[in-house]
């Protein structure tokens, strides 16, 4: 039972980045769509939202960048990373 548990927190713990990261994705769309939709109507001068703009790409920042180090941790310590991103090891002293 306790291996279930464990498995379905770290799921969690990947879904939950990925849902930020998609909201922040949504938030920047929709900003972009707002503005250039207004270009059609006339009575109304267009201006850009760039206060949903800012907080929809730092948390899709944030969700892509703690995927991705998940990632590219896990890879390091199953030495599937390329040598430059391999662990250095300290030289021994003489």
């Amino acid at each position: 039972m306790k291996v279930v548990i464990s498995r379905f927190v770290a799921i969690l713990i990947l879904v939950i980045p990925g849902i930020i990261a998609c909201y922040g994705f949504l938030q920047m769309k929709t900003a972009t769509f707002d503005y250039l939709a207004e270009f059609g109507n006339d009575s109304v001068i267009p201006d850009f939202n760039w206060i949903p703009f800012i907080i929809g790409f730092i948390l899709f920042v944030i969700g892509i960048g703690f995927i991705g180090g998940w990632i590219f941790f896990r890879d390091r310590k199953h030495n599937y990373v390329a040598p430059r991103f391999k662990k250095k090891r300290p030289r021994p002293n003489v």
